[in-house]
Formats: C-alpha cells, structure tokens, sequence
C-alpha cells in the first residue's frame, strides 16, 4: 500500500498480450478502481509476473516475473526471469527498468515469489548528471 492508499498487485495472465500486468486499485466513493500500469510483452521486459510487488522508499514498484527477460537456455525458451522496477511518472504513467534478469545458470532461474520484506532503493544524482542507485 502507497501513502495514498492504493494497493498494487500483478497477475499472472491476461493484459492485451496474455502475459501478465501489474495494476493499482484506487478507493473511491463506489469501491475500488483498477488501472493497468504496465503490461508484460513476453519478451524481454519478462513474462508471467508472480508474487506480490513491493514499493520502495521512493514510491517505485517492484517485483519478479517467472519467465521472460530474453536469452534462451535449455529448460527457459525466452529467457528465466527478471525483476523489474516501475517508476510513476507523469499522468499515472511507469517506466520499467530491468534490475537483473535471470538465466537458470549460477543466479537461478523462475522466481516463484516476491520480495520477503520491503526494498529501500538509494538513488544518487552525479555531479556529471549520472543517477545510480544502490540496493541493500
């Protein structure tokens, strides 16, 4: 849940392409409103989100999606996984960021689940104009 209440949640199918979303509900005055905020495309931006996202400090929201993320191996046709970073922007818009993806070798492969506890995300702004962020 966000600081203005709305809850966050992905599923594992549907959206135009079938492979999954992450949506918004947002309270008002006649129940819940759902909004898509970003639709997984199967390719490498992930497929089949699963887990609950989380929010980090900075109001992004973050999860993990079992397959997707490009790259072919033995047992991942299209890749094994990634963990993905929606940012909000203007107008209800997110802009996905890939933080690692996954490719059944030495990091593993399929994620099953979320995060276990809230990520904090520290950003910094270069005096060259670079950003970079860090996770614990």
């Amino acid at each position: 849940m966000d600081a203005a209440g709305n809850l966050y949640g992905a599923t594992v199918g549907g959206g135009s392409t079938g492979d999954g979303v992450v949506f918004k509900l947002t309270r008002s005055t006649t129940g819940w409103k759902e909004s898509v905020i970003h639709i997984f495309t199967g390719g490498s931006d992930g497929l089949y989100p699963y887990g609950n996202p989380i929010l980090d400090g900075s109001g992004n929201v973050c999860g993990t999606t079992l397959d997707g993320g490009g790259g072919t191996t033995n047992s991942c046709a299209q890749g094994c996984g990634v963990v993905y970073e929606l940012t909000p922007g203007k107008g209800g818009s997110y802009t996905e960021t890939i933080l690692t993806r996954f490719g059944n070798g030495a990091k593993g492969g399929g994620p099953l689940a979320g995060f276990a506890h809230r990520l904090e995300r520290h950003a910094t702004r270069h005096a060259d104009g670079r950003r970079s962020t860090t996770a614990p």
